[in-house]
């Protein structure tokens, strides 16, 4: 008998693996999706290898196959181990984001009677509880109910409760069905001509057809490969009796063919040739292409390169060759971008430069798009795959080179759920694992990716100029305003007299701007003048935020709506203020400002729908409006030659949080969304608004100076012994009881003090338990305690946190 052991899609505590026996005449290889028992359910699994002898004792049968063949390579099932050793998930939690889309299906229980003791004629025992009773009663009127169903009508707490008593007491049987298939192939019916039809058009002997049916037939005729059904739709309508009278006639083929749900109309995307690269351009693409073409062995040439070039230097030309060098050579490549938003935009580059051979992934495309996709790359018919973070798990036959565009980016990191994975360090493993190169490329770089390349663990590559068509532009002129001296002079409005002036100017010449604040909303909170009330969520501890738009109160937490107050809850009064500003009180006191300009809004609230982003992007690239004003996203990568101005309004917003990158964050955002301007040849300009000015990441963007602000940096990072010169792991306890949540975050502390003294870890710290940043998140309150060590993970993989716990290695961030 052979057994497997298998990764199964169930919430565990034990982070391993299970072994099942393999029924005689099943064949089941590493790799494979099966169905599996666990516990009353049948569960999803994923057969990580097969042996003569199970690792357990006891084992149970698998049930059968989901997938014929292995959807995971052995190079993935690796991956996927080290994955759950490095940041503490099971495996299965670390294979999730490999597998196909909609992939995931669960057990649906449902309930029905007894044939015995009882059938429905027969009443129940009189000791039931008259809840019990009720929903006995319910049953009786059916056959077979989901149990969801019974939750939705009488409360998921009490039907959970009853179902348990009535199974205990043998009046009910609950049984377990798979989930159906949310998404598959698609297919549509295509119609051709016969073969008798088409021996009737060249004898010249057509049978008397009518009207309507001469209408199709020329269509069909003019379509010799054949047409689709949705497609005959448009040219002939209410034409399903016709077909039928000429399906009858034999003079029709009826075939089913597989329609592919393409994301991006590649029609449209113009074709783009190799642009001439300037000599630091072609200094840095030689190094990654001498790379690309040594044996993985050679351990004498890097395969991970940092790609430090300022805004607008050509990085991304740089991308373009060696992706071609690596195609040339027959290998494929994943490029990723931290967001959503930039991908529209990098895909008509690279599919314009390499048409036909493009696939993207991201969460914005339909279910049906991204099934499509998937499965596209799995088989082949994609060298490109690109997209945000997930992309790098796409099904690529050992993918020859990995680039990350903006690899100091936050959104590389996985927060929720598992596996909360860093990107970059991922793709690390990953060129490992096939002997790939890696491309960190930006403007800004990550302070532990510049520190690996100064003590050589990366090659550093420098583009220190700036490159745009019109050859020579600079970095655009960056001026600093304090804003408390705004204040001290009498200006109140948002706009310093700089940024006022500087957007007049631009308006006059029929120019571009884009203003920067990283908040989106109204009012940041509301306050009442007379007792100092503060709207607050009631299932977070953060004030709501006013949107002038829904005229209502959200939380940017959790997403719970409130209707704005008119009068103070707590002592009625009306005098309510609103403080603070987001993108679309920023919107609106433009609007007051400058009511001959056309402004354009870029936000997660106006980004909703699947191709919001392209269509913003479009507007704005169009001229279709003066201003873009937005949160980060309008500081990431893009490329608008038309901007001369950027106005960052507070650049303060992120300075203050309690998190050691602070500074790191806002020198990014300052210098990334500063880039924007001056791509075109007019040039350009930016104007920083702060309370804080003498800052060093302040200080540092308006220089355009990333080795003096990593100087200054670095020495905080090594006084105070944060990363890279050590590592974090984060710990957070949530519960509903505040007092309970406290006492298992101190207990935990002390069981991991007491562990760290028996093993003698003396260079580990442990820090805390303390209220985490936002204490309580959703009804729930948490507590964090923090770890400090060269490998926290190696120190935490032994130890059982129990539920309620969860663990983030590598936090990005601490608040």
């Amino acid at each position: 008998m052979a057994f497997a052991e298998l990764a199964v899609n169930t919430p565990v505590l034990r982070p391993g693996s299970f072994s099942y026996s393999i029924p005689l005449g099943l064949e089941i290889k590493p790799g494979q999706a099966v169905w599996a028992p666990f516990g009353p359910k049948i569960v999803q699994g994923i057969v990580l290898e097969v042996s003569d002898q199970p690792a357990f004792g006891q084992t149970r049968e698998i049930c059968g196959v989901i997938s014929d063949t292995p959807l995971l390579s052995f190079h993935q099932l690796n991956l996927a181990a080290w994955i759950s050793q490095t940041y503490l998930c099971s495996i299965y939690e670390a294979l999730s984001p490999m597998l196909p889309p909609s992939f995931e299906r669960r057990s649906v229980a449902y309930i029905s009677l007894e044939p015995s003791p009882l059938n429905k004629s027969e009443k129940p025992p009189a000791t039931l509880s008259p809840s019990l009773q009720k929903i006995f009663d319910w049953l009786q009127t059916r056959d077979i109910t989901p149990q969801t169903e019974l939750e939705n009508i009488f409360g998921k707490k009490t039907t959970q409760t009853a179902i348990l008593k009535l199974i205990n007491q043998g009046l009910i049987n609950r049984t377990y069905q798979i989930s159906p298939v949310r998404t598959q192939t698609k297919f549509e019916k295509h119609f051709g001509l016969s073969e008798q039809a088409l021996a009737f058009i060249k004898d010249q002997t057509l049978p008397k057809l009518s009207p309507r049916q001469t209408e199709v037939f020329e269509c069909l005729r003019e379509n010799p490969q054949g047409i689709s059904k949705s497609r005959l739709n448009l040219l002939v309508k209410n034409n399903a009796a016709i077909l039928k009278a000429l399906e009858k006639k034999e003079l029709i083929l009826t075939e089913e063919h597989q329609v592919f749900r393409q994301p991006i109309d590649y029609s449209h995307i113009e074709t783009l040739p190799h642009l001439k690269l300037s000599p630091p351009q072609e200094k840095c693409l030689e190094s990654i292409n001498r790379s690309l073409n040594t044996p993985p062995e050679d351990d004498q040439n890097p395969r991970t390169f940092l790609l430090h070039g300022i805004t607008g230097s050509g990085k991304t030309e740089i991308y373009l060759q060696a992706l071609a060098e690596a195609l040339r050579l027959g290998k494929k490549a994943i490029v990723l971008v931290p967001e959503i938003s930039l991908t529209p935009q990098t895909i008509a580059r690279f599919a314009g430069r390499f048409p036909g051979r493009v696939a993207v992934l991201h969460s914005r495309l339909s279910p049906g798009e991204q099934f499509d996709e998937w499965q596209r790359i799995k088989n082949g018919q994609a060298d490109i795959v690109i997209g945000p973070r997930s992309a790098l798990f796409a099904p690529l036959d050992k993918p020859g080179i990995i680039i990350i565009d903006e690899e100091h980016e936050w959104t590389y990191k996985q927060q929720n759920p598992q596996p909360r994975y860093h990107t970059r360090t991922v793709a690390l493993k990953m060129t490992e694992e096939y002997g790939a190169v890696l491309v960190l490329g930006s403007a800004t770089p990550d302070i532990d990716s510049y520190f690996k390349a100064q003590n050589g663990l990366y090659q550093l590559l420098e583009l220190p100029e700036r490159l745009t068509p019109y050859r020579g532009a600079s970095l655009p002129k960056t001026e600093l305003v304090d804003m408390r001296t705004e204040l001290s002079e009498g200006n109140r409005s948002i706009f310093s007299r700089n940024l006022h002036a500087s957007i007049e100017k631009v308006l006059a010449k029929h120019e571009q701007a884009i203003l920067f604040i990283n908040r989106r909303g109204g009012a940041s909170f509301i306050q009442c003048r007379d007792c100092g009330y503060v709207a607050m969520c009631k299932s977070c501890d953060t004030p709501l935020t006013y949107h002038p738009d829904q005229e209502n109160l959200v939380c940017h937490q959790c997403g719970r709506h409130y209707p704005n107050p008119l009068t103070c809850p707590n002592c009625k009064s009306r005098r309510i203020k609103y403080l603070g500003m987001g993108t679309q009180k920023l919107e609106e006191e433009t609007g007051l400002a400058f009511p001959q300009a056309k402004l354009l809004r870029w936000d997660s609230d106006v980004t909703k729908g699947k191709d919001s982003h392209q269509q913003i992007m479009d507007k704005f690239s169009r001229h279709q409006a003066d201003i873009l004003i937005g949160t980060q996203m309008v500081a990431k990568g893009l490329d608008l030659p038309g901007v001369t101005l950027v106005g960052v309004i507070n650049a303060d917003i992120s300075l203050n949080l309690p998190d050691f990158r602070a500074g790191e964050r806002t020198f990014q955002l300052l210098a990334q969304v500063a880039g924007r301007a001056g791509r075109g040849l007019a040039g350009g300009k930016v104007v920083i608004q702060t309370y804080t000015p003498e800052n060093y990441a302040i200080q540092s963007a308006v220089c355009h100076d990333y080795p003096g602000f990593y100087a200054k940096e670095i020495a905080y990072r090594r006084e105070l012994n944060n990363p890279p010169f050590q590592k974090l792991a984060c710990l957070v306890f949530s519960h509903l009881n505040h007092d309970f949540c406290q006492q298992q975050a101190i207990l935990l502390a002390q069981t991991l003090r007491e562990k760290a003294d028996s093993a003698g870890s003396g260079t580990l710290e442990i820090l805390g338990p303390a209220p985490a940043f936002i204490q309580r998140l959703r009804g729930r309150y948490r507590y964090q305690i923090i770890l400090r060590s060269p490998n926290p993970a190696n120190f935490l993989r032994d130890i059982n946190l129990g539920q309620g716990w969860s663990i983030d290695i590598d936090p990005y961030g601490l608040c």
